[in-house]
């Protein structure tokens, strides 16, 4: 069984961003899995791509709501600050050879699950008016965004 199910009330309807929610679920099952084989090598590994694709999913996340001019921009841009402050002092504790992989697990499965049922949910209809858009410059824009962001 895997250590975070994605189930249907995470989901947006919004393929992009769903489908983005869902490969974090999935590095957080493969750090979980890498864990458990006691392979510091591969779990720091995982760890280090599953950080650099939250990163870089709350990058195109606040690009989307600033493109869709979503009024709680600024909150949700410092929801995301505060998390990766967390995150960078426990990769902190981690480059001193402190085996953080269980902590982080148990934050980012916390978080997750909050974040995308709170805090995400809010932006929904806003960032709609982009991604469901058929007006060219809307469109164009997205897909710019996601190769700029995840060279698709």
């Amino acid at each position: 069984m895997a250590f975070l199910e994605w189930t249907r009330d995470l989901e947006f309807g919004i393929p992009v961003i769903d489908d983005q929610h869902k490969r974090i679920v999935a590095f957080i099952n493969e750090l979980n899995d890498a864990l458990e084989t006691g392979n510091a090598e591969e779990t720091n590994h995982v760890m280090e791509g599953l950080l650099n694709y939250t990163v870089t999913h709350f990058e195109f996340e606040e690009d989307l709501q600033e493109k869709a001019g979503y009024p709680y921009l600024k909150a949700h841009r410092r929801i995301h600050e505060v998390f990766m402050k967390k995150v960078a002092s426990i990769r902190e504790r981690s480059s001193h050879g402190e085996d953080i992989a269980p902590e982080l697990l148990n934050l980012l499965k916390g978080w997750l699950a909050s974040h995308i049922k709170g805090e995400d949910r809010d932006y929904v209809e806003s960032v709609r008016t982009i991604t469901e858009s058929d007006d060219q410059e809307a469109a164009g824009w997205l897909n710019n965004a996601l190769k700029r962001f995840f060279a698709y």
